[in-house]
Formats: structure tokens, C-alpha cells, sequence
């Protein structure tokens, strides 16, 4: 054994395999498991087996089917030297059946939400993963799906999945509607660093409350959602929640409107999110700095006129961490959710003395931008005590800019270089972080550098819960 192990260190050991065998598996297809293995039949040396070997047993254990998978190398037949036999013995998942259940909190949204899934699996024997889940939100968000997912279908070599949800969202605070969507989605492709999905919905929004600005009103009805969604991913930190070292980027993109129907919502949306984390060498100090930004515009006849669903735009604002979100451009540290950008106000009731039903009202609804662009700076760095840093809280220094700006309906024209720049908001502060395998918690006190008249921004303590998944 010691002699084969320095020859297969010091040269190549021509070797294939013989025969493939799978044991263990009294409900899932043998087709299931051999799609995962087939690259452990074309190996021609004892190195590439190996490594096939584990590869092979990682595939297996990505489907969540078996809870454990063992992958043997035998000898081959004595009248065949040079060849291997390997045996693949699994063990199917004892309880099909799996769920969880929880109450998440955004303290900076005052939101409470209860969401459960239960998970059934291969429940038809060919590795197909079934999902069920349900979120309802006291104040904002519900959201009720069920989907499967397939290891392969037809010719296809990358997993495919299939979602039905229905989702209806509260936005009555912020914007003066409430939007309803019941929709499918298919996963095309999905890899390491590559997804490809389309999405089918019919959408719809309403005023509850009859006071939503002229803008919101004229929005307000049925559409249809039709998009392919691209999104390429790479992210080498070597943390996604207290990264000190490496870079991420994501770039999403998605064409819309592509069902033949006149009520199909057509635009083109690019998004993009840049991060990278330089150490110090002190303190297990790093500084992260990240730009994002994201363009949406509608296309067609006459589409420098148009505009852009209510519901496609870009919002900006919320306390989420720009350290540990990735995807593009949504938080500003400081900055309420939906909290800045291009604004109208609302209708009010007015008085009996009045001609008017109604009034213009001091409340405002935030109509989201075309163009959105966020940039921040952190420094991070551990505290003195020796507790504190055993657990890993430690403390932090930020600055933060946004913009979000209109480009449809030729307001484009009337922006120059000087209106783009002044319409960057501006914060900056300092806190302590409490980073979990799950979440990053963190307590900042922010201060507003820059507002605009209508914003709505504070300075003060606040409270962020931040997930990287």
C-alpha cells in the first residue's frame, strides 16, 4: 500500500473502471444516481479516480435525498488487471418529510413575520425535492408557494425547478398601494455562479384607501409579468458576514414582457453589486467598500415617453447592512425603507366646507427611480476586552451615499451632471456587531450628512438584523 501510494504521488497510474455498482437505494431510480456518477466510468488513471470518487459523493449528497453516501474502490476482475470495480452504497433518507417554523423581526421596519416550509422528499423516487412554504407578514408581507425541484429532466444537465406562489405585499405606508401577484416561475439553469429563470405572473394594485397621489392612481389595475431573469455570481470573501479579505460581484439581468400580450409589462433591467475586502494587519481590522447600482427602462414603441411599473422601479433606504446584503442597490444606512428619491403627495379628504372631495395632504407616497446607484465605506476592527472578541462582536465605522433618480416619461432631459450630483444622500456613523452563523445584528448610532427636503431620515440609535442568505 505505502508503494502504491508513492507511485500515485510521483507518476501517473494508468487504471479503468470495470463496473459501477449501486446498492442502497430501494425507492430512488438507478438513472437518478448514475447521471451523478457518470464521470467515474470514462477515468483512465487511479489520480482521476479519485478525485471522480469524490466529486461523484458530493453530487449525491447535494440532492438531499440520501443521509449518507459511501463510494468504495475495489479491485477489478482477476482476469482484467489494470482495472477497478466501484461500489456506491447509499442510504435513503429515513424521514421524507421535513419543516421548520419561526418569527423573524425587522426592527428597523417594525415588521414582524411568521413563516413556516415543509419539505417532502423524493417522493416519486427520481431525487424530485417537493416544497411548501408560507410567510405572513402582521403589517406588510404574505406569501404562500409550493414547487418542485428535479435533479434532471428530458435532456437537461442542470437541475430545473417549478414554484406557484401567491404573494400579496403591503406598500400602503410607503406608497399607497397594495400589490397582489400570483405567479410561476421555472429555474432553467442553475449553478455555482450562473441562474437562468423565467417568470410568469399576473399582478395587480389597489388603493384601499382612495388617497394615493396622482402618480400611484395611474398605475393602479392589472398587468402581466413575463421576464427572463440572468444572474452571475462570484463571491471569494472569505466571510459573508464579517468578510476581511476578498471580493464579491453580482450582475442580475432581466427582459421583460417577452409573452405576446398587450398587457405584458416591457422593460430591461440591469443590476449590478461590487464588493471587496482589504485586512489592515491590525486587530483583525478590514476595510469593505462596495458600489452597486441598477438601470431600468421600457422598451418598445415609443418607450422614451413610457414608464416603468410602480412595482419594477428601484426603492431605496432601510438599515439592512450593505456589508452583509449582495445584489444590488437597496440600503442606506439611516434612511427609512422606501424612505428617499422621487416623491408626490398624497390626496387628503377635505373638509365640508371644501368644493373639492379631496385635498393635496402632507403625506407623501415615494414613486422609486429608474437609476439607483449606493456606495459605502466600512471599517471594522476588534474591541479591547478579550470576551468581546472571543465572541466575535466587534465595532465598526461607516459612511454611506445613494441616489435615485427618474429617466422615463423624458425626464431624462431635464437632468444634468450638476441635478445628478446633488441628488446623492449621505450618511455616516458608527456601531457594534454581533455576527451569528445565521445573522449579523448590529447596533449603530447614524448621522444624516445629507437630506433632501422630503426624505425621511433620522439621526440616531438604530437596530439592524442582517441575513446573508
Amino acid at each position: 500500500m505505502e508503494a502504491l501510494i508513492q507511485r500515485v504521488k510521483s507518476e501517473k497510474v494508468p487504471l479503468r473502471v470495470h463496473d459501477v455498482i449501486i446498492k442502497g437505494n430501494s425507492k430512488t431510480k438507478d438513472s437518478v444516481i448514475d447521471f451523478q456518477i457518470q464521470a467515474l466510468k470514462t477515468v483512465t488513471s487511479v489520480q482521476e479516480l479519485l478525485q471522480a470518487a469524490q466529486i461523484a459523493s458530493i453530487r449525491l449528497q447535494k440532492l438531499e435525498i440520501f443521509d449518507s453516501v459511501n463510494v468504495t474502490l475495489d479491485a477489478g476482475p482477476p482476469g482484467l488487471p489494470g482495472t477497478s470495480n466501484v461500489i456506491v452504497e447509499v442510504v435513503e433518507c429515513k424521514n421524507p418529510v421535513t419543516g421548520d417554523i419561526g418569527i423573524f423581526t425587522k426592527p428597523e421596519a417594525r415588521s414582524w413575520s411568521l413563516d413556516g416550509s415543509l419539505k417532502l422528499k423524493n417522493m416519486l423516487g427520481y431525487g424530485d425535492n417537493w416544497y411548501n412554504s408560507l410567510s405572513y407578514g402582521w403589517d406588510q408581507t404574505t406569501e404562500v408557494s409550493a414547487g418542485v425541484s428535479l435533479p434532471r429532466f428530458m435532456r437537461l444537465v442542470n437541475p430545473v425547478t417549478a414554484r406557484l406562489s401567491l404573494l400579496s405585499q403591503d406598500w400602503l405606508k410607503f406608497t399607497s398601494y397594495k400589490e397582489q401577484t400570483m405567479g410561476l416561475s421555472l429555474g432553467i439553469i442553475s449553478t455555482r455562479n450562473h441562474d437562468l429563470a423565467y417568470n410568469l405572473s399576473w399582478r395587480t394594485l389597489t388603493d384601499p384607501s382612495q388617497l394615493a397621489s396622482t402618480s400611484v392612481r395611474r398605475q393602479l389595475g392589472h398587468n402581466l409579468l413575463s421576464h427572463l431573469k440572468y444572474t452571475f455570481k462570484i463571491d471569494k470573501r472569505n466571510s459573508s458576514v464579517r468578510p476581511t479579505n476578498g471580493f464579491a460581484f453580482v450582475s442580475t439581468s432581466q427582459l421583460g414582457g417577452i409573452f405576446p400580450d398587450p398587457r405584458s409589462v416591457r422593460y430591461i433591467r440591469q443590476e449590478f453589486d461590487l464588493r471587496y475586502a482589504l485586512p489592515l494587519g491590525f486587530a483583525r481590522a478590514a476595510l469593505n467598500v462596495g458600489v452597486a447600482g441598477g438601470v431600468i427602462l421600457p422598451w418598445g414603441n415609443g418607450f422614451l415617453n413610457s414608464r416603468v411599473s410602480l412595482s419594477d422601479r428601484f426603492f431605496l433606504g432601510g438599515n439592512s447592512s450593505p456589508v452583509c446584503t449582495l445584489g444590488g442597490p437597496t440600503s442606506l444606512l439611516g434612511f427609512k425603507t422606501r424612505g428617499l428619491g422621487p416623491s408626490e403627495p398624497r390626496r387628503e379628504v377635505g373638509s365640508k366646507g371644501e368644493d373639492a372631495g379631496f385635498v393635496t395632504s402632507s403625506e407623501r407616497d415615494f414613486l422609486g427611480g429608474d437609476l439607483a446607484v449606493t456606495a459605502f465605506a466600512d471599517l471594522s476592527f476588534d474591541l479591547p476586552l478579550k470576551v468581546l472578541r472571543d465572541c466575535n462582536i466587534h465595532g465598526h465605522a461607516f459612511a454611506s451615499a445613494g441616489s435615485l433618480v427618474k429617466l422615463t416619461e423624458n425626464s431624462f432631459r431635464d437632468l444634468s451632471f450638476h441635478k445628478y450630483h446633488e441628488s446623492f444622500r449621505r450618511s455616516a456613523g458608527f456601531g457594534l456587531i454581533v455576527p451569528t452563523t445565521l445573522f449579523r445584528m448590529e447596533v449603530n448610532y447614524c448621522y444624516i450628512l445629507k437630506q433632501h427636503e422630503h426624505d425621511r431620515a433620522k439621526t440616531g440609535v438604530q437596530f439592524s438584523f442582517s441575513s446573508p442568505i
